[in-house]
């Protein structure tokens, strides 16, 4: 499948995606976005959560616990974990604008995946999703420009922006709808 991998600048780079686990392609971090992709960046994070529950939509029990590709997640548990990864996005801009330069703490994103509450229905993440979303958004449309270059170390990433954080996050929610969304065209769902 060919497909733009370039989803918070607006620029179209077309490539054969052939590794499923990476269906718009593996995330590039920027040196750094100026306030059009910025922007553009903040616009995709906006419209993850109605995009993703569209991609979801109707899907039974029987396909929700379909793994989107052999050895990966079921689809519930990538329904799961957007909400769980973006309110750590969420904390750590938060941490950035309110601290000097914080050392972030990573996560077991597969571990939070077995966990009991991802065998929740998929509607309690959605509307976490949404709630996440409303309030990082928010934050986000009101940060000034000298904000953007506030910074957090990721102990496994190294120092890492907010202008660079959004942008990831900006590709993090079409990566995970396209894994349903292409595991629903090849299963014909």
């Amino acid at each position: 499948m060919i497909v733009p991998v370039d989803h918070f600048t607006g620029a179209i780079t077309l490539v054969l995606v052939t590794d499923p686990r990476y269906p718009i392609g593996a995330f590039v971090r920027p040196a750094s976005l100026g306030t059009e992709a910025r922007r553009a960046a903040v616009d995709a994070i906006r419209e993850t959560p109605a995009r993703f529950r569209s991609a979801l939509a109707g899907l039974d029990e029987r396909q929700l616990d379909t793994p989107y590709r052999v050895g990966g997640w079921t689809v519930r548990q990538v329904a799961h974990h957007l909400p769980d990864s973006h309110l750590n996005a969420y904390l750590r801009t938060k941490l950035a604008l309110t601290e000097s330069v914080p050392t972030i703490k990573p996560y077991d994103e597969d571990a939070w995946a077995r966990l009991p509450d991802t065998r929740l229905p998929i509607d309690v993440s959605l509307r976490l999703l949404d709630a996440v979303h409303e309030r990082w958004v928010s934050l986000l449309d009101g940060l000034c420009e000298g904000e953007w270059n506030r910074t957090f170390t990721h102990p496994e990433v190294g120092l890492t922006r907010l202008d660079q954080l959004v942008a990831l996050y900006a590709w993090h929610g079409p990566h995970h709808t396209a894994h349903v969304t292409m595991l629903r065209e090849r299963m014909a769902w």
